[in-house]
């Protein structure tokens, strides 16, 4: 397909941001939102980019996206469940934080909390939280992955296996609508798995791009955590699990269906 100068660029953006949003693509082209969601819907009809509600992101297939670049998608809903996480966690609590740049926001929501015991995979977590001498660190050994900090492999696996804690933090990087949870890398999930295995309340936190994706690896099931936190949740399947499963099922900003924009569907 012949793209134009403003789809090559849209599909850079795409590349390096993982996210690009009409209204933004309209002030940054000085063209109208109409003008865009035509681009995208180009863009999308061939599988150039995905859609997902008010823009596009850049397909994955089997490749996970440069962590920077994760770190700058739904930035501020990941603060915002973050902050719904760190509320449910009170004081004096020991916890397991894993890989991702969701848990690394819910990390930053708990500065305040006090006699905390946080073991965690993730040297980016451990990096932040260690100045604070209200919260002891604990870190997994293991191999370090240079992509994003995370601690993966057999002697992770067997170090959280040692603790037995009352809440896990974790993220994912997609979520089926049967209730899968899933990863990109096999050593990653095996952590996961003994994270899960090994508290008595499991917080998932996950923003609602991961409704939009999918990865070849499968954590668990949704039934297996007790708190799914998400901006919104638009899946009626994921509600019907949750219902059934007694998963509590928060949501920082619950979409508006009166307000919706449908015109890029």
């Amino acid at each position: 397909m012949f793209f134009s100068a403003r789809q090559t660029e849209i599909i850079e953006l795409a590349k390096s941001e993982g996210r690009v949003l009409v209204e933004d693509l309209a002030a940054r082209f000085s063209v109208t939102p109409q003008t865009i969601r035509k681009d995208l819907n180009e863009l999308c009809e061939n599988r150039t980019l995905n859609r997902i509600h008010g823009g596009a992101i850049f397909p994955n297939g089997t490749e996970n996206m440069r962590y920077e670049a994760r770190r700058s998608i739904a930035a501020s809903e990941k603060q915002a469940i973050g902050k719904a996480a760190a509320s449910i966690i009170p004081n004096k609590s020991s916890l397991f934080i894993n890989i991702g740049t969701t848990t690394e926001a819910v990390g930053d929501a708990l500065l305040d909390h006090h006699e905390l015991m946080v073991i965690t995979n993730n040297i980016n977590v451990a990096n932040r939280l260690r100045i604070f001498p209200s919260i002891e660190v604990i870190i997994a050994g293991g191999v370090v992955r240079g992509t994003d900090g995370g601690i993966v492999g057999e002697a992770a696996v067997d170090f959280i296996r040692q603790f037995k804690v009352d809440y896990a933090v974790i993220g994912v990087s997609a979520i089926d609508p049967d209730g899968a949870l899933l990863d990109y890398d096999f050593r990653e999930v095996k952590v996961a798995q003994a994270i899960i295995a090994n508290a008595r309340h499991v917080i998932l936190a996950s923003d609602s791009s991961k409704f939009e994706r999918t990865a070849p690896v499968r954590i668990g099931h949704l039934s297996q955590v007790q708190t799914f936190i998400t901006d919104h949740c638009p899946s009626e399947s994921i509600r019907d699990i949750c219902r059934e499963a007694g998963v509590q099922l928060i949501e920082t900003a619950p979409a508006n269906t009166d307000t919706i924009d449908d015109s890029f569907v």
